[in-house]
This record gives structure tokens, C-alpha cells and sequence, in this order.
């Protein structure tokens, strides 16, 4: 999992990522291709 100050560059790798708060921070996960994960915060 790469932690990044930005995800916005990351969303955009898959067309099924998806962006999702949890515990007061910000995670990019996808179903599909498991390797698009990132955290920031």
C-alpha cells in the first residue's frame, strides 16, 4: 500500500478505483486489480 499527500493521481490509474473514508483517513481501494491501493493522513 503506497501512502501518498495526494491521491488525486492515484484514482485515476483504474477506472475502478474508488475513494473511501474511514477513521479519518482517506483510502483509494479497488475490487479488480488489488495492487491500486493507497492511504493518505
Amino acid at each position: 500500500m503506497k501512502v501518498r499527500n495526494s491521491l488525486r493521481s492515484l484514482k485515476q490509474r483504474h477506472r475502478d478505483c474508488q475513494i473511501v473514508r474511514r477513521k479519518g483517513r482517506i483510502y483509494v481501494i479497488n475490487k479488480t486489480q488489488k495492487r491500486f491501493k493507497a492511504r493518505q493522513g
